[in-house]
C-alpha cells in the first residue's frame, strides 16, 4: 500500500471509530433532553447542552472525514485535476474554506453568521465533489444510480448536519424548530445507515478492482 492508500483509510477509520460512536451518544442525549423537557425524567439542564455539543462533534467529524476522502481521491494517480495547477490551488483553497467555515460555526453567535458559515461549508463540499476528477455514481438526480451513490448521500448528510449545528440555538427556543430538527434527525439516521452500506460496497468494489 502507498502513502496515499494509508491516507485514504483515515476516512473510514474516522467514521467508524469516532463519528458513529458519537452519533449514538448524541441520539441518547437527545432522547434524554426530550424526556427532561416533557418532565418524564428529572434530569439536569446540562443534558440539552451536551446533546448540542455532541452534535457539533459529529458534524465536524463528518466534514473532516469527507475532506480526507476527497483529498485522497485527488491524490491518487488516476485523479488528474482538469485545468492544471491553478485549478488545484483553487480546490485546495475550497477545502480549507470548508474546514474554516465549519470551525467558525463553533464560535459564531448571530443567526446570519451561523447560516452563512454553514452554507459556505456545504457549497464548498459540493464544489469539490463536482469536479470530474472525483468519481461517484451519477451526476444527475434523474439518473437512478445517483440514489445509490455514497458521495451524494454523504453530501446530503453533511447538509443536514450543518443545518442542525447552525440552527441549534433556534431549536432550543422554538417548538416548531424542534419538530423540524426531529424530522431531520430521522433522515440523518437513515442516511448514516445508507452511508455504512454504500461505503462498504465501494470499498469492496475497489478491492476487487485491484
Amino acid at each position: 500500500m502507498t502513502v496515499t492508500d494509508w491516507f485514504a483509510l483515515l476516512h473510514p477509520v474516522l467514521i467508524i471509530l469516532f463519528v458513529y460512536p458519537v452519533v449514538g451518544a448524541t441520539i441518547r442525549l437527545g432522547i434524554l433532553a426530550r424526556e427532561r423537557r416533557l418532565d418524564i425524567n428529572p434530569l439536569p439542564p446540562t443534558v440539552g447542552v451536551e446533546h448540542t455539543d455532541h452534535g457539533r462533534w459529529v458534524t465536524s467529524g463528518v466534514v473532516v472525514a469527507v475532506l480526507i476522502a476527497m483529498a485522497a481521491t485527488y491524490a491518487r494517480g488516476g485523479a488528474v485535476v482538469v485545468g492544471g495547477s491553478g485549478t488545484g490551488v483553487a480546490l485546495l483553497l475550497a477545502g480549507v474554506g470548508c474546514l474554516v467555515s465549519c470551525l467558525a460555526l463553533w464560535r459564531a453567535k448571530g443567526a446570519g453568521l451561523r447560516a452563512g458559515f454553514a452554507l459556505i461549508c456545504w457549497l464548498g463540499l459540493l464544489t469539490l465533489g463536482a469536479q470530474p476528477a472525483l468519481w461517484h455514481l451519477g451526476r444527475s438526480p434523474f439518473d437512478g444510480s445517483v440514489w445509490g451513490s455514497h458521495y451524494w448521500s454523504g453530501v446530503l448528510l453533511c447538509g443536514l448536519l450543518l443545518f442542525a449545528m447552525a440552527a441549534a440555538p433556534e431549536t432550543l427556543r422554538s417548538p416548531r424548530m424542534r419538530r423540524l430538527h426531529v424530522s431531520a434527525a430521522f433522515l440523518t439516521a437513515l442516511l448514516l445507515a445508507v452511508q455504512a452500506i454504500s461505503g462498504s460496497r465501494d470499498l469492496l468494489g475497489m478491492a476487487l478492482g485491484q
